[in-house]
């Protein structure tokens, strides 16, 4: 029988005793005798290895990293393989759509993976979000369904959702904590993309519940780094800087202008930070909730752009054009959750950036 097909589902008979609903739907409300649930084959579930016990990724766990090509997943896929780790699973876009149900749930069930970190999303700045905003809620909400549930009928025993510090409301009290998830209203800009990042981690929250599946989400605050894209319309703000302070140096410029007054606060994480902090998880056996990714401190724009420009040696002066709005005030995540389990991110702003600056050089730059 196909995974992708089942078949109709008997209606539980009126009068159906309690006790015998409870052992199915333990933390739901019961059906009414006007309104049955039906009674689910044990059959149709996926047959897990012991779910409910702890899972420590290991050397001969078997690896799918969706998104092996982008920023994070291919941070992920270096700091796998620098640290021993063979049996790692990886398909490009040509080889796998992942936004056909078929071709993934048919791709987890023939390869089994025991372990998948999902790195696969539709990304970008800004301008990127507001302009594109149906393609980025339609995409992030597919790729991520998808995987997800494609993993549970699979039988993968654990999984991890990479989302975005986007997902907490515009205004929440600084720094961010994990419960302040869905407190208030989110940043307009980026709506349809947050939305999409909180349904997955939902998602993973709503499997875990209801079918003891391992699924973790992790919230990374503004990451930089390898493979990060630097067009200057679709990027996240530190590219971007890099690639404008590039440019400026040599045309020769004497000045570089950046949007806004300059004082807003935000906080920067380098990407291989990223993927150990990822892996730490997985490694540790943290297998459920969810946890924000960050390095604890934030640093003005102002701060941000002449840290740039030291990397990229412009000699010229700063100035901001206030005609553009500045955002939110304030971003900065509460990492103390990450933090209690023995995690820290040790990447220094100006290292990371000296880092990004040369892998920007060697395989972007004009």
């Amino acid at each position: 029988m196909s995974i992708l097909s089942l078949p109709s589902l008997p209606a539980i008979p009126r009068g159906t005793k309690e006790s015998k609903l409870s052992t199915l739907f333990p933390s739901s409300s019961l059906p009414t005798a006007d309104c049955p649930l039906p009674t689910i084959p044990s059959s149709l579930f996926p047959q897990h290895s012991a779910l409910s016990t702890q899972h420590f990724l290991s050397q001969h766990s078997k690896i799918y990293i969706a998104g092996h090509r982008g920023m994070v997943g291919s941070a992920i896929v270096r700091l796998l393989e620098a640290k021993g780790y063979t049996n790692i699973l990886v398909r490009t876009r040509e080889e796998l759509d992942l936004t056909s149900q078929i071709d993934v749930h048919r791709f987890l069930t023939e390869e089994k993976p025991d372990y998948i970190f999902l790195a696969a999303a539709k990304v970008g700045g800004i301008h990127a979000n507001n302009t594109f905003r149906a393609d980025f809620i339609y995409e992030n909400l597919i790729v991520e369904t998808n995987i997800i549930h494609g993993a549970w009928l699979a039988g993968v025993k654990c999984l991890l959702f990479l989302g975005s510090s986007c997902i907490y409301p515009r205004d929440c009290p600084q720094p961010i904590r994990e419960e302040y998830l869905l407190s208030g209203p989110l940043e307009q800009t980026n709506e349809p993309y947050a939305i999409a990042k909180i349904a997955g981690l939902k998602l993973c929250e709503s499997y875990n519940r209801q079918y003891g599946t391992n699924y973790v989400s992790v919230m990374p605050t503004n990451l930089y780094g390898p493979n990060d894209n630097y067009c200057l319309l679709g990027s996240h703000v530190l590219p971007a800087l890099i690639r404008k302070t590039h440019e400026a140096k040599l045309r020769g410029d004497k000045q570089l202008t950046v949007w806004g007054t300059g004082t807003p606060r935000r906080e920067f994480l380098y990407v291989d930070d990223m993927a150990e902090a990822c892996i730490f998880l997985m490694e540790n056996g943290v297998h459920e909730g969810l946890f924000n990714v960050g390095t604890g401190s934030d640093v003005t724009i102002r701060e941000l752009a002449e840290t740039v420009m030291a990397v990229v040696s412009f000699n010229g002066y700063l100035s901001f054009d206030t005609s553009h709005p500045d955002g939110t005030p304030r971003k900065l995540l509460d990492v103390s959750r990450l933090k209690a389990l023995g995690w820290e991110a040790h990447t220094g702003l100006h290292e990371g950036i000296t880092r990004a600056y040369k892998d920007f050089l060697q395989n972007t730059a004009d």
